[in-house]
């Protein structure tokens, strides 16, 4: 026990450290921003007369009529459509900005603050809707632009509180809540519509923001310096492992630099792939699974939900095995980059490029369907967080402006796949898939030739770039 005392830095707490709770808060947010923005398109069913284009009633619709916990409104597809990407456009116009700016100013306000107010929008949603549909459009642009702040935000924090040798275990735990959101959706909104009411799921995901939201203003602290309830030795631990990286002088963003920078497209290329990839599962494998399985809504709503599930698994697992590897100095750090750079990208090329094959093999097509979405979380552990290793002083700005072009990706992807569907049914997923894993292999290739993972020139405090 004395020689703890002794030398605190060499011994500090591990998992059941402030540093691992502030990972598993942020898990706990991401959880309950993704669910709040994602529960809309399951409770639309309850909301709407019919999601038939023909607006075609049928009895259970009539059963909800009559029932006040259920109330339903006569929106058209369109204008369902319309509430479904509004939330996109708060997103896409706010990450460069909440990137810079969660570098200047307080992390603690800007994520405390978005996650109060995407609560809070949450808990308007029915009354708005009541009001009509304007309104709910209205209420979710705003809460895409919280949400997107919380997301975006959240990447400066690792900055001051997450050691080298633990960055991959921590972010990706964060993170990881981001695929456990959609997969509590998928599994509890049906439930609490039946019995309670599809209002109840706005009220108990908004609730539990704002619970989520005041426990973060109680326990998190920009820098772990001025926390007061840390203990000495994990204080000490922290601050002396990124006394070289971290600096509270800012600089201007050497933007040219950036721009000219190839590891940094490498990264940003990642990033296109990689949301490619998760929106092109996310909003058709439901699709997939119907045209190709032919199950009821039941047993699709499930297959649905467990590449979520796994996805979840595989972004935990990258996280600690990157940084086993790491601390055990089995590998360098862009060698695992890399590593885990290729498990996150060419894997899902190779289970989604076998998936139109695999058709008439119900397990096979199940499997293989969980593998291709759950396997790209391994890029956690590689490209995903490998801004913070080459600019740290840049990160939150850097994961901003990547993060823009993931989402480019995402819209674009969605909707050239229903391009694709729409004209060649018969050949259609097969051109999906393919065309998904080229675009992964393209920017593996790419980045396993132009990425790093030391800190560039311009990133580091003793340049002085201007813009």
């Amino acid at each position: 026990m004395q020689m703890d005392n002794q030398f605190p830095p060499k011994k500090v707490p591990g998992f059941c450290s402030f540093r691992y709770g502030l990972s598993l808060l942020l898990h706990c947010c991401n959880v309950v921003v993704t669910a709040q923005r994602t529960c809309l398109s399951l409770t639309m069913v309850a909301m709407v007369n019919s999601t038939d284009p023909h607006g075609m009633t049928n009895t259970s619709t009539k059963k909800l009529q009559d029932n006040m916990k259920n109330p339903v409104y006569n929106w058209s597809p369109e204008i369902q459509g319309i509430i479904f990407s509004s939330s996109f456009y708060g997103v896409v116009f706010t990450q460069i900005p909440v990137g810079y700016l969660s570098g200047i100013y307080s992390v603690k306000k800007m994520v405390g603050s978005a996650l109060f107010l995407g609560s809070l929008l949450s808990l308007f949603i029915p009354p708005a809707a009541e009001v009509g549909a304007t309104w709910v459009i209205a209420c979710r642009v705003v809460q895409g632009i919280s949400q997107a702040t919380v997301v975006t935000a959240q990447h400066e924090v690792w900055v001051k509180w997450a050691p080298p040798l633990e960055r991959g275990r921590l972010t990706s735990m964060s993170l990881s809540g981001l695929m456990l959101g959609p997969f509590i959706v998928l599994l509890v909104t049906g439930v609490i519509c039946e019995s309670l009411g599809w209002p109840m799921v706005f009220y108990i995901f908004g609730a539990c923001g704002c619970a989520l939201c005041l426990l973060w203003f109680v326990q998190f602290y920009d820098d772990p310096k001025n926390h007061p309830y840390i203990s000495i030795s994990e204080k000490e631990y922290i601050t002396s492992s990124l006394d070289h990286q971290v600096s509270s002088s800012r600089q201007s963003l050497p933007i040219k630099d950036m721009l000219k920078s190839l590891p940094v497209w490498a990264i940003t290329l990642s990033n296109l792939a990689y949301s490619w990839t998760k929106n092109t599962m996310l909003i058709y494998t439901p699709t997939f699974i119907n045209s190709v399985l032919h199950v009821n809504i039941r047993e699709n709503g499930l297959l649905s939900a467990l590449p979520y599930l796994f996805a979840w698994i595989c972004g935990i697992l990258a996280g600690q095995i990157s940084d086993f590897f790491l601390t055990r100095n089995i590998f360098s750090i862009i060698t695992i980059r890399k590593l885990f750079t290729i498990l996150g990208f060419l894997l899902p090329a190779i289970f989604s490029a076998c998936l139109p094959y695999l058709t008439s093999s119900f397990h096979g097509t199940v499997i293989f369907l969980i593998l291709a979405s759950a396997t790209s979380s391994f890029s956690l552990g590689g490209a995903l967080i490998n801004a913070l290793d080459i600019a740290p002083r840049y990160y939150g700005f850097l994961k901003g402006f990547t993060s823009l072009i993931g989402i480019s990706g995402a819209l674009i992807s969605s909707t050239l796949t229903g391009l694709i569907l729409s004209q060649d049914p018969e050949s259609a997923w097969f051109k999906v898939f393919f065309l998904m894993a080229a675009i992964n292999v393209i920017s593996l290739i790419f980045y396993l030739i132009f990425g790093k993972a030391e800190i560039q020139d311009w990133a580091k405090e003793r340049q002085h770039t201007r813009l």
